[in-house]
């Protein structure tokens, strides 16, 4: 057996060797959650390998939470992060990742603090629809045309131009990709630039489902905090240098779930970092336009000359979800392979949703619009602090974004709480599923676009009763 497994790949440790065979007898069902593993003894005498080999293999699927330990009794595997099928249903794969913000919110709930969307009825819903009769009028052919598979040019162009005007960001045309969101966004970068066993530095926390998306890779994931005054960067550099990261997936402006901004001059030290250590930077960028006292300053795209950051910046979540509208900049080098991930997808997005948006984002209507809707973001904001000061909960209070991170006192239970709540038709995510390590145990994200003022104050005066009781 042990001649057969390194014969396989011969470029692989044999430990890791070990372990792939494990993780795909997992993966195929062999061996259910809570199983109880081969000894070490046991399956290094069947592998004919050494008992350390064996050691560090099982090390390794612990570390990726495929397998637990229990004192004294051995290696059983985890629930965690597995995806569950029957074992007769042999043609699903067991190795989808799930995503836990996802379950989240689809659960049924009257305060829906867990979405961070924008209540439907702060948008200019009579002249968006409006606007796609003109769309109409203006491309008559545009339901029977296929998009090409980068994006439509007009668009592709029309961003570029906006970039520079706004974010003094030096992009073409060509080097801009137009995606269904921005989370197939990550996922294509993951997927061109990630392979199993792959270092990632991501934030804690960080977007739930950027982790996802990351575990499904089989990456090495690293965690770097993130603060109220950004990064500690004598630490990034110095895990930088000892983990050689593949890249550092960021979310710098108005962070979820924090809402904490970068300050400017840690944008430009992390790019010097990341050019001096290889490390690419994956910035995703969803709240950039929705600040409330002044702007948040340029991205780190802006200062990158070595072609090291890729910048993700998404519309979806404030101007039209339903259209699913995002952008990737990137140098030449990321393009072409970012093209093949994305054909072999969906092929391009959605024509008629490109040209939409085109008119409706950039129409001077809308522009205003966006003035409008910060004021009222910040109002609701703003309704959902003073319901919360009668607590002794904790909290940054953010320039910009959806959502307040929230650090409770360490008696409240945050998973009983959560229960209850939606007991009481109140939802929120704990903060757990936003840490790579789901070690946050005292925090819980509460996003106050969605809801409206009655429901705000309603939902968190229920939100209130639940703790007292």
């Amino acid at each position: 057996m042990n001649r057969h497994i390194s014969e396989a790949n011969h470029s692989k440790n044999l430990y890791e060797q070990v372990y792939d065979y494990i993780n795909h007898r997992i993966d195929r069902g062999e061996w259910q959650t809570h199983d109880k593993l081969p000894s070490i003894r046991d399956l290094a005498r069947a592998m004919n390998v050494h008992r350390l080999t064996v050691f560090k293999a099982y090390q390794l699927l612990k570390q990726k939470q495929r397998v637990y330990v229990k004192d004294k009794s051995g290696y059983f595997v985890s629930p965690t992060y597995r995806h569950e099928v029957p074992m007769n249903d042999a043609h699903i794969s067991t190795s989808i990742q799930r995503n836990y913000l996802s379950d989240i919110q689809q659960i049924p709930a009257t305060y829906q603090f867990s979405q961070a969307i924008i209540d439907p009825n702060l948008l200019p819903n009579h002249y968006f629809s409006e606007y796609m009769k003109n769309v109409f009028d203006l491309y008559p052919k545009v339901l029977g045309s296929y998009s090409p598979l980068q994006g439509d040019e007009e668009l592709r162009g029309a961003l570029a131009e906006y970039f520079l005007q706004t974010e003094n960001l030096y992009v073409s045309a060509d080097e801009v990709l137009i995606t269904t969101g921005a989370q197939q966004a990550i996922d294509f970068v993951a997927e061109v630039l990630i392979k199993p066993r792959d270092t990632v530095f991501l934030e804690r926390p960080t977007y739930s489902a950027a982790i996802d998306i990351f575990r499904q890779k089989e990456a090495r994931i690293i965690p770097i905090d993130i603060h109220p005054y950004g990064y500690d960067l004598d630490r990034v550099e110095y895990l930088m240098k000892k983990h050689k990261p593949r890249l550092f997936y960021i979310n710098p402006t108005f962070h979820n779930p924090t809402g904490y901004t970068l300050p400017k001059e840690q944008r430009k030290m992390l790019v010097d970092l990341a050019e001096r250590y290889r490390c690419v930077l994956v910035e995703d960028d969803p709240f950039h336009d929705i600040f409330f006292d002044h702007k948040p300053p340029h991205p780190l795209f802006s200062y990158d000359t070595s072609g090291c950051v890729i910048y993700i910046r998404s519309f979806s979540k404030y101007i039209s979800p339903g259209l699913r509208i995002a952008s990737v900049c990137c140098r030449p080098w990321l393009m072409k392979q970012l093209l093949i991930a994305k054909s072999l997808s969906d092929n391009g997005t959605p024509l008629l949703n490109q040209k939409i948006f085109l008119h409706y984002f950039l129409s001077s209507r809308m522009q205003n619009h966006l003035e409008k809707l910060r004021i009222a973001l910040n109002v609701r904001k703003g309704l959902m602090e003073e319901a919360l000061s009668t607590t002794d909960w904790k909290w940054e209070s953010p320039n910009g974004g959806f959502n307040l991170w929230v650090n409770v006192p360490e008696h409240i239970h945050v998973d009983t709480l959560f229960k209850q709540s939606i007991e009481q038709s109140v939802s929120f995510v704990p903060g757990e599923y936003f840490d790579p390590e789901r070690t946050m145990k005292f925090w819980i994200r509460l996003s106050y676009s969605f809801a409206n003022e009655k429901d705000i104050k309603d939902g968190i005066r229920r939100l209130r009763a639940v703790i007292i009781s």
